[in-house]
């Protein structure tokens, strides 16, 4: 049974998603997690900063928690610092989500993102394929946990996925998430078939013969704000490629947790299997780990708990 260190105090829902914005940002949402984490009021709060001889008024307090503002003066800077001490945080743990180390200001408030055009070879076709869906290639989401099952058929092949995800926006007015497939060797996207399930349903669906890519656009019933989280669930069936050999995925944005389940028909088991991780679509492979065949669901798995920038994979030789 595990125990919490004496004086140390539990781990909460609340205290780990504080955890993770700390770390992986934006701003807003860390310093709004954390005034919820402390019960702290803004009223209170700039009781507390003056009392450090910080002067900072409540609407602009309201502001940097809402996103409405970004404290960017070094003035508003010191106060942050302030904030650090006041809601009992690490030092430096909100002042580098605006300054990080080297000086240089984030293009955007949003978790440290990397492009897809590193994380996939076809970055030309989905450029294509995104700009007739009318969407860019920053959605305005970021994902903070998927679970994803893909399942091998008999004859080898990737058969369909399935991904139940949480996503977070970081931007307003997010109510929609495109959704991308690459099959194997020889996949035919016209035979692709795409399936809303749950808290989304199905929009414009594109894809390229030549590169074996698919992309839906899933829509959500709400307009997101920034800070909202969404939880939806689709699948994609296949089954037109080729012999699969592995399957892997890519993450533009850092945080939030990864699982990935591979399920092998009866008539095509594997003889090794193989996690491993890649900073891009052409970097060499680490963190390569021999994953054990379940004899009883024939699967094999990953679990990623705070995932960065690149991709993550599962491979397998056939006999």
């Amino acid at each position: 049974m595990a125990q919490n260190t004496p004086g140390t105090p539990p781990l909460t829902p609340e205290s780990a998603e504080l955890a993770q914005l700390l770390r992986t940002g934006p701003f807003h949402l860390a310093l709004r997690s954390a005034l919820t984490a402390r019960g702290l009021a803004l009223t209170r709060v700039q009781h507390k900063l003056a009392q450090r001889g910080i002067k900072v008024g409540v609407t602009s307090l309201s502001y940097w928690q809402q996103g409405a503002r970004r404290p960017q003066r070094p003035e508003s800077l010191r106060a942050v610092r302030a904030l650090e001490e006041v809601l009992e945080l690490p030092a430096h743990s909100l002042h580098r989500l605006l300054v990080p180390e080297g000086g240089a200001r984030p293009e955007a408030e949003r978790p440290a993102a990397r492009s897809y055009r590193s994380l996939m070879a076809p970055a030309g076709v989905l450029q294509q394929l995104f700009a007739e869906l009318e969407t860019p290639a920053d959605g305005g989401l970021h994902t903070v946990g998927h679970h994803e099952r893909v399942r091998i058929g008999p004859r080898r092949e990737l058969s369909a996925r399935e991904s139940l995800q949480v996503v977070r926006a970081h931007r307003d007015g997010v109510d929609r998430y495109v959704a991308i497939h690459r099959g194997d060797q020889g996949c035919d996207p016209s035979r692709v078939r795409v399936a809303a399930a749950e808290n989304c349903r199905l929009g414009r669906v594109r894809g390229d013969a030549g590169a074996g890519v698919v992309v839906a656009e899933l829509l959500f019933d709400v307009r997101l704000r920034a800070g909202d989280t969404h939880v939806f669930g689709y699948s994609f069936e296949d089954g037109s490629g080729g012999s699969s050999s592995e399957y892997v995925r890519g993450f533009s944005f850092a945080g939030g947790q990864y699982v990935l389940q591979v399920r092998f028909d009866e008539a095509a088991l594997p003889v090794r299997c193989r996690r491993f991780a890649q900073t891009s679509a052409h970097a060499p492979r680490s963190a390569q780990q021999e994953l054990t065949l379940s004899g009883t669901h024939r699967a094999v798995h990953l679990v990623e708990q705070g995932v960065r920038p690149g991709i993550l994979g599962i491979g397998w030789d056939w006999g």
